[in-house]
């Protein structure tokens, strides 16, 4: 009986995004700060895609995986910062229960494909300073091909069970998220049911995801860092010392803030702390991404040259 009340009451067809309302005076200048953000993550990561494809040069396995990140923040800033625009500019902060559940089920494939990816381009990284020699024959085309399409795959499952879960949850309640996105936690607290079997299921999940991942990529640049440091050139040295660190610096931002949202325990005290941190896996890494990793870069310099030239010749070209 009481189970048939709850399912009568089940009328909640959409939330309410509270995202960064409480500051009802700044909300032009918050949307023009996301927007300037949006603007240039896109340009970033959409440049070094157009290299990566275009300049033969850049097909290496390094760039191979680059160009796989910059896809993933492109399409990572595109599931949350367009909606928090709209919702700045218009003041609407309503979201239909389904679009909240997709969007949750393409922010949660792409963060858990982004651990994988960045494990195995430091990886790569280890295997090209750490063993020269061994490189090729260990990070051929067929052993990329499979890092990365396992990367998106195993994401994209996991993202796939724990959506699948949250959209058999009855919903009877209050329908307000106290967040500027559709995160799994602060729908699962909103639902009538029993919802700890999910929450019990996404902490193993993210510890899968975020522990196992960071702990690689930190031992492959202790490793890398350890190889550096008996370059005998100084110069050398402190230029692979600065793109080490500039790299480890970004993997640490977000794996960290990852593992403070979702691995230490949520408290009503933290709920604004938790969106502060939330910004630096879901808007500051990929924005900060395409500068450290690939723009700071020599060689994708010369390939942006080497491009640009092309074009302006071929323009040339065809005008005559």
């Amino acid at each position: 009986m009481r189970d048939r009340e709850m399912k009568n009451q089940t009328e909640v067809e959409e939330f309410i995004l509270l995202g960064f309302g409480d500051i009802q005076d700044l909300q032009i200048p918050l949307f023009l700060f996301f927007l300037l953000i949006y603007i240039v993550t896109m340009a970033g990561n959409i440049l070094i895609i157009v290299l990566v494809v275009v300049d033969r040069h850049l097909h290496t396995p390094m760039y191979f995986f680059l160009g796989n990140l910059s896809c993933l923040e492109v399409c990572y800033s595109s599931t949350i910062l367009p909606r928090m625009l709209a919702s700045f500019l218009s003041g609407n902060k309503i979201i239909p229960f389904k679009g909240c559940i997709i969007q949750y089920f393409f922010f949660g494939g792409l963060a858990g494909t982004e651990c994988c990816l960045l494990s195995a381009m430091s990886y790569d990284r280890y295997l090209a300073i750490c063993k020269p020699l061994q490189y090729s024959a260990l990070m051929n085309s067929m052993v990329c091909r499979h890092l990365a399409c396992g990367s998106w795959f195993t994401g994209f499952l996991a993202s796939a069970i724990v959506t699948l879960f949250m959209s058999q949850l009855t919903f009877c309640g209050p329908n307000i998220l106290n967040h500027f996105f559709c995160d799994s936690y602060t729908i699962l607290k909103l639902s009538c049911s029993n919802a700890q079997l999910i929450f019990t299921l996404i902490f193993l999940l993210c510890s899968a995801f975020t522990l196992p991942p960071f702990l690689l990529t930190l031992t492959s640049y202790i490793c890398i860092i350890s190889k550096i440091v008996r370059i005998s050139s100084v110069a050398g040295r402190q230029k692979t010392f600065s793109t080490c660190s500039s790299h480890l610096t970004v993997v640490t931002i977000f794996y960290g803030t990852l593992i403070i949202v979702y691995m230490l325990p949520e408290t009503n005290d933290l709920v604004d702390l938790n969106k502060v941190f939330s910004m630096g896996y879901t808007i500051l890494t990929p924005l900060v991404n395409p500068l450290i990793y690939s723009l700071r870069n020599r060689e994708v310099k010369e390939s942006m040259r080497r491009v640009l030239h092309k074009c302006w010749v071929q323009h040339g070209l065809n005008r005559n």
